[in-house]
């Protein structure tokens, strides 16, 4: 076995050890930890955007992708001084705030990154997703019914983003104003769902156990609560291609665009081109829709 190589560097005036730099993380694209960490750097402006001030759960990868996974919530130990943490529900969770700590937990092979809905001590919602979730692993039609969803919001009232969920899905993105619960913006999907599965029961299903579904893509709206996670946008995935969840225009889902498409390699071009596509919509009158609703 090789000697284990061990260095640091320092971010933001903060020490981060780092281990075995040329360890391959995704061995088919030839991502080794060094690669994946300047990949992470790139993103960071765009990941924390949407990871920071919230309570996080990584999914780590020891030894790579393929290979052994587990999901971490608590902080693990020993925890450097930079690092912050938050108590919910006894368990201890990492609260990222800046690089030094995205890149601490690259260190670690933590590969993926899922933060909670809701902002450290709040109970409201940050954003509203919908989850729209492949009974397939390869699922043609999921990019027509992104597009469906996106009419069906268009034609309320209001404005959407697409991001792939850099696995098989893909996640609706609607920014909301400051005041919406959890239990509204349920209310809203429970409507959104039940009407596309009557437009297209060929296509949709509010089935919710996975043996049940046939082959239809679940309208997953129970997904975003409190206490719930959801991949963020710009994170990347273990899977063999190093796919990241990206926001895309409504232009490439009517295009049919693979979320196989979007990966930590060609990721940092696309976001100089394109910059945020989230941040570029406004937030949402959805509360507006609420009392509307049967």
């Amino acid at each position: 076995m090789p000697a284990a190589v061990k260095g640091s560097i320092t971010v933001d005036g903060q020490e981060i050890i780092i281990t075995n730099p040329d360890k391959p993380l995704w061995p088919e694209v030839g991502i080794t930890k060094r690669i994946y960490l300047q990949k992470l750097a790139a993103l960071s402006p765009y990941l924390l955007r949407y990871s920071r001030d919230r309570l996080l759960t990584v999914i780590r990868y020891p030894h790579g992708v393929p290979g052994m996974s587990f999901y971490q919530k608590n902080a693990p130990e020993p925890l450097p001084d930079f690092v912050r943490t938050a108590t919910h529900d006894n368990i201890t969770y990492i609260v990222l705030q800046g690089l030094p700590e995205l890149l601490w937990l690259g260190n670690l092979a933590a590969l993926e990154f899922h933060p909670s809905l809701h902002y450290v001590g709040s109970s409201l919602p940050c954003e509203w997703m919908i989850d729209l979730d492949p009974s397939l692993e390869v699922e043609p039609r999921i990019m027509e019914a992104a597009a469906v969803v996106g009419e069906v919001l268009q034609s309320l009232g209001i404005a959407s983003v697409p991001k792939t969920s850099g696995a098989t899905g893909v996640q609706i993105i609607v920014p909301i104003r400051p005041g919406v619960t959890f239990d509204g913006l349920r209310r809203i999907g429970h409507f959104v769902g039940r009407y596309v599965t009557e437009k297209r029961p060929d296509l949709f299903t509010l089935e919710r156990l996975k043996k049940n579904r046939g082959d239809n893509i679940y309208f997953d709206y129970l997904q975003h609560y409190g206490g719930k996670t959801l991949a963020a946008p710009y994170t990347p995935r273990a899977r063999p291609l190093a796919t990241v969840s990206t926001p895309l225009l409504w232009e490439e889902v009517q295009h049919n665009v693979s979320p196989a498409d979007f990966h930590l390699l060609n990721i940092e071009e696309r976001l100089s081109i394109m910059g945020d596509l989230i941040s570029k919509v406004p937030p949402q009158p959805v509360e507006a829709l609420i009392p509307k609703l049967p």
